[in-house]
């Protein structure tokens, strides 16, 4: 299927210019994972992308997920709440800047507030690495509060793209035949 899809490039050039959202959960605690694991990484990207069109990676291999879990500029933190993983963020620190490269919440946890108290975590966690800059690229195929979370949070679009893009019919889901 062909489909026109946006684009969406947010930075922040300051930790000053976090607009802070929190929730008290009970159970909720945000987590890194400070040991590469190919299984995590698939898991996430899975559980958390599958119904938004996150499909360059759903047919990695085993190796090719080991390979990126094992990247030393790569932090990914996992959200819990009562001991279930609901959601993730991964920065990476690319010199001089620190992208959010994966950032959501597992379907079920959606409409929760969890999405700003996350992002508020995933801003501090990135700033703490030292960087001058933080940024996101987000799509018109992602949640559709993705981009105003990001906004938000203080992050200020500084560039659109629009392309015609081909892809699956159908979103890849979490697993072949979960949806």
């Amino acid at each position: 299927m062909h489909l026109e899809v946006s684009t969406y490039y947010l930075e922040s050039l300051s930790p000053n210019e976090l607009r802070p959202k929190r929730i008290h959960l009970e159970g909720l605690h945000i987590v890194k994972a400070e040991i590469p694991s190919a299984e995590l990484q698939h898991f996430l990207y899975r559980s958390v992308g599958g119904d938004w069109y996150w499909y360059e990676k759903a047919d990695w291999s085993y190796a090719q997920w080991l390979e990126y879990a094992q990247n030393p500029n790569l932090h990914t933190w996992v959200a819990y709440l009562r001991g279930t993983p609901a959601g993730y963020f991964q920065l990476e620190a690319q010199g001089e800047a620190v992208e959010i490269v994966y950032f959501g919440l597992l379907p079920q946890f959606s409409g929760r507030g969890l999405g700003g108290h996350l992002l508020t975590e995933a801003l501090e966690q990135a700033w703490a690495l030292g960087p001058k800059r933080v940024w996101v690229h987000t799509c018109s195929l992602d949640s559709p509060a993705a981009l105003a979370n990001y906004q938000a949070r203080g992050m200020r679009l500084y560039k659109t793209e629009t392309v015609l893009e081909e892809l699956p019919d159908h979103p890849p889901g979490p697993w072949p035949g979960a949806r």
